[in-house]
């Protein structure tokens, strides 16, 4: 049987199959404390679930416009002014089915056969095979853990070719939960600014998920003016407000980009699921809402303070102390190669060692490998304290005996 060669250059998303894995031990009766999951561990808002709630029951299950409704896309355009400093208009932005649709859309959009798209490195697993799927050919540009992963923008300047045509940041990031600051945006932005032929794909999902007193910003919110023709703009509502499942994400650029996206989504998905319409508006306009965003940023922030000073006590581990998003990222460098776990065989790379991990202290991480970085080890805090403690108890008892 015989199947699409655009299927070769993929493979699995790491982060789902780790999932999978655990659930399996789950079913078997087993205790699994998995750091895998890239979700809030808070239920959506239930204003948000409400007017899913009343719509669905009022009817709204017909075709919408394919790029939103006018309502939501208003939501969204005054979100972007008010919290992004961004001024588009309701034609300039597009609904898709989730942030990743968002993403694969612009660069199904943008992209040409051999077109190379600079990836700073840990990168979000998925980019790479998006950038192979529409053609492109990713190039990794690899962040220091001494630099808290930021690439410097003498390193964004050698990886920039004739053949460059798009660059991705993601700020706050996953894997690295790094962030970078405006004034690190503008030396990078200083860089790309006289290579007109290349966009900047900016993914902010993470945006309102931010600790301590680091600061960020949009990056066409640089100047709106010099960017707002160059940058594409995702985004979606998984993170901020817990609706992973939902699948809504949307992108904000300029109208030729938008239509372009709107032509291809037509003839893919058309809308999202039409009573989701309504929960964009609520979740973007219903002030009151604010108390419950704060109130996981909050407890992230929390969980990934506790998980940052437990991972660095542990001898071998070596961890960036997360800014954003909701991960640690972990160097397991001084682990590998020495004796480990029950059967005291040494462990070669950050695959063999989550396997280990999984198998023997029923702890489920997600292996650096598909970021970039098959020395290091992602951690979700996106789940109970409770969950973190007994879980790190396990990953330390792991490397003691």
């Amino acid at each position: 049987m015989q199947f699409a060669q655009r299927l070769n250059v993929i493979g699995e998303s790491v982060t789902l199959a780790v999932n999978a894995q655990a659930a399996q031990l789950r079913r078997q009766g087993i205790d699994v404390v998995s750091f895998g999951a890239g979700e809030p561990d808070f239920d959506t808002p239930a204003s948000i679930k409400q007017i899913a709630i009343d719509a669905l029951l009022a009817g709204k299950t017909k075709y919408e416009p394919t790029a939103g409704t006018p309502e939501a896309r208003r939501a969204i355009v005054d979100k972007l002014a008010q919290f992004n400093k961004l001024a588009y208009s309701p034609e300039q932005v597009i609904v898709s089915a989730g942030g990743k649709h968002s993403l694969y859309l612009a660069m199904m959009a943008v992209l040409n056969t051999g077109d190379e798209v600079i990836l700073p490195a840990p990168y979000w697993v998925s980019y790479p095979a998006m950038v192979k799927l529409a053609g492109g050919v990713p190039v990794m540009v690899r962040g220091r853990p001494e630099k808290d992963f930021k690439i410097t923008p003498e390193q964004l300047a050698a990886a920039i070719t004739p053949r460059t045509r798009m660059f991705i940041i993601n700020s706050p990031s996953n894997p690295g939960g790094h962030t970078y600051h405006p004034h690190e945006l503008a030396a990078l932005a200083e860089v790309i600014a006289p290579h007109a032929g290349i966009w900047v794909c900016s993914d902010e999902i993470y945006e309102r998920l931010i600790f301590g007193e680091q600061k960020t910003c949009s990056w066409a919110a640089l100047d709106f003016t010099r960017w707002k023709d160059r940058t594409i703009t995702c985004n979606c509502l998984s993170k901020t407000y817990a609706m992973t499942g939902w699948r809504i994400g949307y992108t904000a650029g300029p109208r030729p980009l938008i239509d372009a996206m709107n032509k291809l989504q037509s003839q893919m998905t058309s809308n999202i699921t039409s009573f989701c319409m309504p929960a964009i508006v609520e979740a973007l306009t219903n002030s009151t809402l604010e108390k419950e965003v704060e109130k996981m940023r909050s407890a992230f922030e929390k969980r990934g303070e506790y998980m940052w000073r437990r991972l660095n006590a542990i001898p071998g581990f070596s961890c960036v102390r997360p800014t954003g998003a909701f991960y640690a990222f972990t160097g397991i460098g001084g682990a590998l190669g020495r004796p480990l776990g029950k059967s005291k065989a040494p462990a070669r790379e950050a695959v063999e060692f989550c396997r280990r991990v999984l198998d023997e202290v029923h702890v489920a991480l997600v292996p650096g490998n598909d970021f970039g970085f098959c020395d290091h080890v992602r951690l979700s805090f996106a789940t109970s304290m409770e969950n973190i403690s007994k879980g790190l108890d396990r990953l330390e008892g792991f490397l003691k005996l």
